[in-house]
Order: structure tokens, then C-alpha cells, then sequence
């Protein structure tokens, strides 16, 4: 069955550009009859506010949304730690300012937007045992290829090339959130992920780690992000207004809905229900 999902992190009440990811991955999901499940990125328990889980289910519900499953990733451990047996990891005990001064140091100095791990710890020898340790993933010297189901962009990336081995468990024994992810799409079932347009560089290393690990690959949407008046991205750090603090305003979930809708570029009236937007979304699809 179709089934789609919504991840927030936990660590505060979540603002406009969250809670309109939150409905259109809803939407997605209930315009072809299928599941919708709510799982709770929580692994950096540090950053997690206890309240936020019911402040972000008070809000999804307050804009109309229900969910079939709920799920934490804090109590999923064990699975993340199987997955990571049947890949081909090891220790690395650089540090950020030594892996970018190797960066730096070398003949191809990336001009991409992040720094390709150079391999460094790959050689046993230049490990520091003294040191905490994080796991790193020795990718495929493949080029992964994923195509946009909202865009339709494709994007491809020679992971070894444009990426390096990456991070899988921190050194605090915290698992990544490409391990993560990855993993509990395949045991949710989850077959379509639609999230922010910030996690679209992220695609091609997720869809490695499915191939690698024997997964099947869902299809990807990335929407643009919300942005504020200044032309920034919404976020919690920048003061971005609060779900909460409108609804608990007292504002009207149905002129929200609208007014989402319309920065889409679909027409609806001043306000507009949930089955209008399933409407539009259909149209949009089949155009």
C-alpha cells in the first residue's frame, strides 16, 4: 500500500514551513488511498524538549491531519544497530580541522558545497586510538542517481568522488540520520517521501545505503522551502512564528491551509478545506 510519512525532530514547537511539509506529505499520501505515519526523529536525545511530541501532534491535528502508526527512533535502536553490522564501516578518529586542512592540502580541493572526506582513517595506521571514534561508511565508486517526483529534476553523484565515506554513528554513539532514515523507511514501508528541498543533495547517499543494504527505493518529492519576508529559510533558531502560538492565537487552521495553497501556485478561496487541497494535488499530479 502507499505510504508516506512526516519525521519532525522533537526539539521545540515547530513553525510554518514544518507544519506545511507536514500536509503536503499528507496529502500526497491520502490522494492515492494510502497510509500516513508519524515518526519522531529523536536520537540526539541533548536536543530533544519532552513537550514538543505533544505540541506537534496538538498542531497536526489542530490543520486537520491524522495519522495510521506513530513511531520514536530512540526506541529503534537495535534495528539501526543490525543494519550497521552488514555494512562495510570502520573507525575514524580525525578531527573537522584536520580532515579540512587535508581537504585543503590536496590537489582537488572540492568546489562543491561541502568537503569530501579524504579517506584519511580508511588506513588503519593513521588512526589516533586515544581518541572517541565515529563510523564511517566506506562508499561504492558508483554514481547514484535519484529523480524528483515533485520537480522532476534528477540529480547524480559519484559518492566516492563528491562525498567520501560518511558518518554513520557519531562518536557518542549516536547513529546518523542517513543510517536512520534509510532503515526505518524500509521497516515502516514507507514508499514515497516527500520533505524539504534542503535534503535533495541527501538523496543519492540514501539511495546507496538501500542498495547496499538490499532496500528497496521510495520515490523522493522535495518541496521548495518556506521562506520568510527577508527571503530567508523558516526556522526555529531565526524566530520564525511558532504552529503553537497561532493556533493558540486563535487563527483559522482553514485560512492557513488556503494560504499554503497558494504559495504553491493553486487556487482555492480564502479558505480552503482538506479535500480541496487533495483536489488540487491530483490536478497537479496529472498535469
Amino acid at each position: 500500500m502507499p505510504t508516506g510519512r512526516f519525521a519532525p525532530s522533537p526539539t521545540g514547537p515547530m513553525h510554518l514551513g514544518n507544519l506545511r511539509t507536514a500536509l503536503l506529505a499528507w496529502l500526497q499520501a491520502r490522494s492515492v488511498g494510502g497510509r500516513f505515519i508519524l515518526r519522531f526523529e529523536d536520537l540526539d536525545t541533548g536536543r530533544v524538549r519532552g513537550a514538543a511530541y505533544q505540541t506537534t501532534r496538538d498542531d497536526l491535528h489542530w490543520l486537520g491531519l491524522d495519522w495510521d502508526a506513530e513511531y520514536r527512533q530512540s526506541e529503534r535502536l537495535d534495528l539501526y544497530a543490525a543494519a550497521l553490522t552488514q555494512l562495510d564501516t570502520y573507525p575514524c578518529t580525525c578531527t573537522r580541522s584536520e580532515i579540512q586542512a587535508s581537504v585543503q592540502a590536496s590537489a582537488g580541493a572540492p568546489h562543491g558545497p561541502e568537503a569530501v572526506y579524504p579517506g584519511t582513517c580508511s588506513d588503519p595506521a593513521k588512526r589516533r586510538p586515544d581518541r572517541p571514534a565515529v563510523l564511517r561508511w566506506r562508499v561504492p565508486d558508483e554514481t547514484m542517481c535519484v529523480t524528483d517526483a515533485w520537480t522532476g529534476e534528477r540529480l547524480c553523484q559519484n559518492l566516492e568522488a563528491e562525498v567520501g565515506d560518511f558518518v554513520l554513528r557519531r562518536g557518542d554513539g549516536v547513529y546518523a540520520y542517513h543510517l536512520a532514515v534509510v532503515v526505518d523507511d524500509f521497516e515502516m514501508g514507507i514508499t514515497d517521501v516527500l520533505r524539504g528541498a534542503d535534503l535533495w543533495a541527501a538523496a543519492p547517499r540514501q539511495v546507496a545505503l538501500q542498495r547496499a543494504l538490499g532496500y528497496p527505493t521510495p520515490a523522493y518529492w522535495h518541496v521548495p522551502l518556506m521562506q520568510g519576508f527577508r527571503g530567508e529559510r523558516l526556522a526555529k533558531r531565526g524566530g520564525a512564528p511558532s504552529v503553537r502560538a497561532l493556533r493558540e492565537g486563535g487563527t483559522d487552521p482553514a485560512i492557513l491551509r488556503a494560504e499554503f495553497a497558494v504559495l504553491l501556485g493553486w487556487a482555492v478561496g480564502e479558505k480552503a478545506s482538506l479535500e480541496e487541497l487533495l483536489d488540487a494535488l491530483r490536478q497537479r499530479t496529472a498535469d
